[in-house]
């Protein structure tokens, strides 16, 4: 059958592959396939689930499709409106929900939306999981009737929960720190500023005026241009962008310098080395990853993990290897002792946090890792499943022999779009443009339509 689900849940373009039609067969097929694997809640007469979205305006009708479909099922459903992926997952665990249901297309442009399942604890769903609720969109079932369907109700104060879940994450309170924090018109645009501030920070808020259809529209974690002005037009000591569901963070420092992922994670693997925290002195990051932070974690004693790329991919390793840090160079960093998933607010703490306990600038605590030159060519257009063509392979090898060990090559189809990605690290920005260059060209020439 046709595969529905994509690397991060179910995503399209709103009321065009994503449809209100999809988003209620999925609540129904996600309804059933969940609860058969699981007894529901004790003392409860039906099974719970939460569902929360991004600011998009399809979110509001697709939010409706998905909650019709869970009730009809006979689910109880608590709505949690606008709030973080991440916040979601906390509500899943917190509130011993059987389901959770994010509405986001995360940092994909205001046309686009998605739907992501989380099972109990507020983890996501595996592959075999996703696969049986594919094959349960459209069956015929026996419905429940009268008493037996879900009811719909609104949940209290999230916003102000999951604020004070974030503060209680930390130790020691950010007074005299100034930050600008980007929330890109999305899901965290009410409860990204209270929890920096209630954390104690002086917090200047941009891109936190969402009107259902501004979504990371030059602003947000794929377009840190507005933070970096924002930083130095403040003077802060900082400042964080999260994406439209504020699952990522990426920071500049003092003087607008971007601090990446991989940066950022080293600030946080040496924090936890240093007090014991990091279980096994071990790192878990994806194939991704600079060769700076591997280079960077070795000489502080730290293993680095790789995974395949996508957050699902380093979280399932964490989980199999009891490891409480990981993360991708995109900003998704995982803090397992607070979180099941990447969470850009909490990330944003914790780096301010390492910057309080060590009185440090970002810049100094980021300048723990030096970037090799990396460069990321999509190539678009062409046939992404092919990428074991045997010319293609051949000149890959023989760019990494040229490379040897002062640079490496990834190429891997994308999950979410017809592209090839061509990556590339080396010595030199000029060195990883032209091999990445080349390479392109051998894959628009053999991976054609």
């Amino acid at each position: 059958m046709t595969r529905i689900f994509g690397t991060d849940g179910v995503r399209g373009l709103a009321n065009g592959k994503l449809t209100a039609e999809l988003a209620l067969d999925l609540g129904v097929a996600a309804a059933r396939v969940l609860v058969e694997h699981e007894e529901y809640g004790e003392g409860r007469p039906r099974p719970l689930a939460v569902v929360g979205r991004d600011t998009r305006i399809s979110g509001q009708f697709l939010e409706h499709a998905v909650v019709a479909g869970l009730a009809s099922a006979g689910v109880d459903v608590l709505r949690l409106r606008v709030l973080p992926t991440p916040g979601v997952a906390y509500f899943t665990d917190a509130l011993g929900a059987d389901v959770g249901v994010v509405i986001s297309a995360s940092h994909n442009p205001m046309p686009d939306n998605g739907i992501k399942f989380l099972a109990r604890g507020g983890v996501k769903l595996d592959d075999a999981l996703e696969r049986e609720i594919e094959e349960h969109v459209g069956q015929e079932w026996d419905r429940p009737t009268g008493g037996s369907v879900g009811r719909v109700t609104p949940y209290g104060p999230t916003s102000e929960e999951y604020a004070a879940h974030l503060v209680s994450t930390i130790e020691k309170p950010l007074h005299g720190l100034k930050v600008v924090l980007d929330c890109a018109h999305g899901a965290a645009s009410e409860v990204g500023p209270k929890a920096l501030a209630d954390a104690g920070a002086t917090v200047i808020a941009i891109g936190a005026d969402p009107d259902g259809l501004n979504i990371n529209d030059g602003y947000g974690s794929t377009h840190l241009e507005q933070l970096q002005a924002a930083v130095r037009e403040h003077d802060a000591d900082a400042g964080f962008a999260v994406d439209g569901d504020a699952d990522r963070c990426l920071a500049v420092d003092h003087t607008g310098e971007v601090v990446d992922g991989d940066q950022i994670m080293a600030v946080l693997a040496l924090a936890m080395h240093e007090t014991g925290h990091l279980v096994d002195g071990t790192l878990v990051a994806t194939v991704m990853s600079n060769l700076g932070l591997l280079r960077a974690m070795a000489d502080a004693g730290v293993t680095v993990r790789q995974t395949a790329v996508g957050d699902r991919y380093v979280l399932d390793d964490m989980r199999a290897g009891g490891y409480t840090l990981g993360g991708e160079q995109s900003g998704h960093v995982i803090l397992r002792e607070h979180a099941t998933t990447g969470d850009g607010l909490l990330t944003a703490l914790h780096v301010m946090q390492r910057m309080v306990v060590t009185g440090k600038s970002l810049r100094e605590l980021a300048g723990v890792m030096t970037r090799f030159p990396q460069v990321l060519v999509n190539v678009p257009g062409v046939d992404k499943d092919r990428c074991d063509d045997p010319a293609l392979l051949a000149a890959v090898a023989e760019a990494e022999a040229d490379l040897g060990d002062t640079g490496r090559i990834l190429l891997r189809p994308s999950g979410t779009e017809p592209v090839v990605r061509v990556m590339v690290e080396a010595a030199t920005a000029d060195k990883a443009q032209g091999v990445a260059d080349d390479l392109a060209d051998v894959v628009r020439e053999r991976l054609a339509l």
